[in-house]
């Protein structure tokens, strides 16, 4: 049954919010309800699961190990948030039955911050995963099974959040937001930058938060590499690849490849195909009304689309409206603007 808390996160989900603030609001109604002392609330690529935009605060955390965090973070099968879909919350020390060490996370970076007791929470449904909360006691006694049960009955009005907010990005502003990319990173396997592209420093900058400190590099980049590693480690997340919100209408895709003995980190516009698969997920189409809006962004109109589907016109309109009631769009000019991203 949801609780009280679920019930007012699920408020704060139907509230005006930007995606940042929404989720700090949701931090304080749940820190509320159950006590942590630090946290790691993370949004994913739907498709893939590779960590996006961390919002974190890591009592101890010295910037210089992030990447250490990361790495081990992804090679990390036990309550790493891929294998944690569907099974609600758990805490690090009841899954490792009292011994910790045998989580790779808390034994590079966690145990040396002072980290007794962690509970991990993934928001996932059948579109996508969107996201993971980590939350992290120091001296607060262990999460007991009644705060774990709380945690899980978070998914459905954190996952509804997070997903709004991800198609909330698909706007029409039309402010001239200068382009990005393409640009390249070089890192070795700890995951430490070799060399850049002269691109890719402004790409970087423009990938980091404005409002605080901030590494040279962002997490988005060390995530993508991770999970490469994870996938040559035997432990593999997904697909080596995440596309991240740039503010505006648009996104990155940032693709992590091996090249030699080093790992190349690839940044550049998300193309039609990979926002159209992400508008389709946040806005949680249906196989043919993705399938429609595809055909739409081709320039096709409804007598096309109806002989290209082998459906009458009638139906192709209904589908139609249906994607443009569930985007919250009143045209399909508007439509194809937000979805691709231009004017």
């Amino acid at each position: 049954m949801p609780s009280a808390l679920a019930d007012r996160i699920g408020r704060l989900s139907r509230a005006e919010h930007a995606a940042r603030r929404w989720r700090e609001l949701v931090l304080v109604e749940i820190r509320a309800r159950i006590p942590f002392t630090g946290y790691v609330f993370a949004l994913t690529d739907p498709a893939t699961a590779v960590a996006t935009a961390p919002l974190a605060d890591v009592p101890g955390l010295d910037f210089a190990l992030l990447p250490d965090l990361i790495h081990a973070r992804y090679l990390t099968p036990l309550n790493r948030w891929d294998t944690l879909r569907g099974t609600g919350a758990h805490s690090l020390l009841g899954a490792t039955d009292g011994d910790p060490g045998r989580s790779l996370l808390w034994r590079t970076a966690q145990r040396d911050l002072g980290v007794t007791d962690s509970a991990t929470v993934t928001f996932a449904d059948r579109f996508g995963c969107w996201g993971f909360l980590e939350l992290l006691r120091y001296t607060e006694s262990p999460f007991t099974t009644a705060e774990l049960g709380i945690m899980s009955t978070l998914t459905v009005p954190v996952t509804t959040g997070l997903r709004y907010h991800v198609g909330a990005t698909f706007d029409e502003s039309g402010a001239r937001l200068a382009p990005l990319g393409p640009a390249v990173v070089l890192l070795d396997d700890t995951l430490h930058v070799r060399s850049q592209t002269a691109a890719a420093a402004d790409s970087l900058l423009r990938l980091l938060p404005p409002d605080e400190p901030i590494p040279p590099v962002p997490a988005s980049v060390y995530n993508a590499a991770a999970a490469l590693l994870a996938t040559e480690a035997a432990a593999p997340l997904g697909p080596a690849t995440s596309r991240v919100h740039l503010g505006g209408n648009r996104w990155l895709t940032i693709k992590a490849d091996r090249i030699g003995p080093d790992i190349a980190v690839a940044m550049e516009p998300s193309t039609a195909t990979e926002r159209l698969d992400l508008f389709a997920r946040a806005h949680a189409l249906s196989a043919r009304e993705s399938q429609v809006l595809t055909l739409l962004a081709t320039g096709l109109d409804s007598h096309e689309l109806a002989a290209e589907l082998v459906l009458s016109e009638h139906t192709v309109n209904d589908h139609v409206k249906a994607i443009l009631a569930k985007s919250a769009t009143r045209t399909r000019q508007r439509l194809l603007a937000r979805v691709l991203g231009v004017g």
